[in-house]
């Protein structure tokens, strides 16, 4: 069984026992995580698609880990002009492992 899920602006296809690197969630390591935004729960027949939640379906989840994604790179530059900007940035985000789904 497998569902879509929304979450941090984005979608996941995730199964039961899924690692998932996503936004920043508030939360400690071991705490429980329902998701209600789902979109769309597959497995054996027919999915049930979502318009566009689907009603009483949840997925939930445990939190493995608080962490930092790689540092990205930001630089500005405007020839000829003597400009130049050099910035990083580590977006936070938190590991979650799929523990159930639920119609």
């Amino acid at each position: 069984m497998y569902a879509v899920i929304k979450t941090g602006g984005k979608q996941y296809r995730v199964a039961k026992d899924d690692v998932l690197k996503i936004e920043k969630l508030d939360g400690k390591t071991g705490d429980k995580i329902e998701f209600k935004e789902v979109l769309m729960v597959g497995g054996a027949g027919e999915p049930a698609v979502g318009t566009p939640l689907l009603d009483g379906a949840v997925v939930t989840a445990e939190v493995v880990d608080q962490t930092r994604a790689a540092k990205i790179i930001v630089f500005k530059k405007k020839r000829r002009h003597n400009y130049r900007r050099k910035k990083g940035h580590r977006q936070h985000q938190t590991v979650v492992r799929i523990t159930d789904i639920k119609k």
